[in-house]
């Protein structure tokens, strides 16, 4: 043969150039890549375009946080003013204040116990409006209640006390009770129920 393609010894030209493999396999893969990143981004739009949106929203919108108010038990325990049996007891010098401030009471719905000049350990030594004073158990109940009647007295409970008889020690500084107006204002606020906020809910 001739030409290029001449025989020298005992070897033999090649025919064809030699196939460029590497060459072809990186094309392959970068094809392979192309269209897998185009993929992609096509399911990427189109969730974007579709349900993604809708989705997100419908998480935003559903998810929300609320929270109940319960009410309160605490006024529930108070009494009413027929519940509350007062003792009226005049610790200054003016004579004749136990008795009308007794009458008033009863007119505004108390029960009235004693009613006399206060004993020794507290006769002129009350230098406020008044003083209330009941057992433990009235701090929270009958002692509140009366409290708005004179609502600047002091209010104070002997643990050692029995019964549920309230004492209305009236002071050096006291000029009547509360206007009837207001008391009714203040024991109608005291004994509504109040709402507490309850634990916050989540639902999504």
């Amino acid at each position: 043969m001739g030409g290029q393609y001449k025989i020298t010894g005992d070897k033999y030209p090649r025919m064809r150039p030699a196939r460029r493999r590497g060459r072809l396999a990186f094309v392959a893969v970068a094809c392979v890549t192309v269209l897998g990143v185009l993929g992609w981004g096509t399911l990427q739009l189109i969730d974007v375009f579709t349900g993604g949106d809708k989705a997100s929203a419908a998480g935003a919108a559903g998810c929300v946080t609320t929270a109940r108010a319960s009410a309160s038990p605490a006024a529930a325990v108070l009494p009413k003013p027929g519940q509350v049996t007062v003792n009226v007891l005049n610790a200054t010098t003016r004579g004749g204040l136990a008795q009308k401030t007794a009458d008033e009471l009863k007119k505004r719905g108390f029960r009235v116990g004693e009613v006399s000049n206060a004993p020794k350990e507290y006769d002129k030594k009350v230098a406020g409006t008044g003083l209330l004073l009941g057992p433990a158990a009235s701090a929270k109940g009958a002692l509140p209640v009366l409290g708005t009647q004179l609502p600047g007295a002091e209010h104070r409970t002997d643990a050692a006390r029995k019964g549920a008889a309230v004492d209305l020690i009236i002071g050096n500084a006291f000029k009547g009770l509360a206007k009837r107006a207001d008391a009714d204002t203040a024991l109608a606020k005291l004994t509504a129920p109040r709402s507490t906020p309850a634990a916050e809910k989540k639902s999504c």
